[in-house]
């Protein structure tokens, strides 16, 4: 968890994301820059509980950590000028880099990116929707499956400098229904590799310890059960799954 001065010292906001669709504002503590969400700034949804996002966004980065990908950046619930939030330290992307993304279907790439699905644009074109096919996005879609992901848009896939893949925006994630809506489907019957199993055996092996205490405090005992069932789903199965259920496959927007 952070620092105690993370926690403590005083949150100044510098801005306001007015294209969020839940209450976002940039600031800073000390040095650190930050995103912080309020609980009271959060828009009220037909299939999730009320005031529970930033609860949910915490448990997110949590089980993050045991899986060992630093997919989520450092997150924590602490109160702020709004009252108690979600603070998650701010990540600074290179502009030059997509994760995922949408070309002209005669631009896909013939290799190192995955194709989703096309569509048609304003003009009638046909796009597709791509991402990368790299080990960092694997893990996230990995990620993703686990948390049951409602909410994997395009923009929240953050490409970094060096080139590793952040994941944000979490508050739709752990519904004990099944809810996963992303744009990373490009790996759908694959086996998992090594690593992404011991990912998975790490979660399980957490949840009958300090992850599961943690999560607790978080989620209710229903979406905890849930969880763990999913993790001991892809466990067992150890591929990706394909979409299911009634609810579409991808959010919308895409980005």
């Amino acid at each position: 968890m952070p620092e105690p001065d993370l926690v403590t010292a005083e949150l100044t906001l510098t801005g306001r994301l007015t294209t969020a669709s839940n209450a976002t504002f940039l600031g800073s503590i000390g040095d650190a820059a930050v995103v912080y969400k309020p609980i009271a700034g959060e828009q009220p949804l037909w299939d999730f509980p009320d005031g529970c996002l930033a609860h949910r966004e915490v448990a997110a980065y949590l089980v993050s950590e045991v899986l060992g990908w630093n997919i989520v950046p450092r997150t924590w619930l602490r109160d702020g000028r709004f009252g108690e939030g979600m603070v998650q330290l701010w990540q600074e992307t290179d502009p030059e880099q997509n994760a995922v993304d949408l070309v002209p279907e005669e631009d896909v790439p013939a290799t190192g990116w995955k194709e989703v699905l096309q569509g048609q644009d304003d003009a009638g074109r046909i796009v597709s929707l791509i991402h990368e096919d790299t080990p960092a996005l694997r893990r996230m879609a990995v990620f993703d499956v686990l948390v049951n992901n409602a909410d994997r848009k395009g923009d929240h896939v953050l490409a970094m400098p060096g080139g590793h893949r952040y994941g944000v925006d979490h508050g739709l994630t752990f519904h004990s229904e099944h809810k996963l809506r992303t744009v990373l489907w490009g790996w759908i019957g694959d086996e998992l590799s090594a690593e992404e199993v011991a990912g998975v055996d790490r979660v399980l092996s957490g949840l009958d310890g300090e992850l599961g205490q943690q999560l607790a405090k978080l989620l209710t005992a229903e979406e905890i059960e849930a969880f763990a069932a999913r993790c001991a789903r892809l466990r067992s199965t150890a591929r990706f799954p394909e979409p299911s259920g009634d609810m579409p496959a991808v959010p919308w927007p895409l980005f």
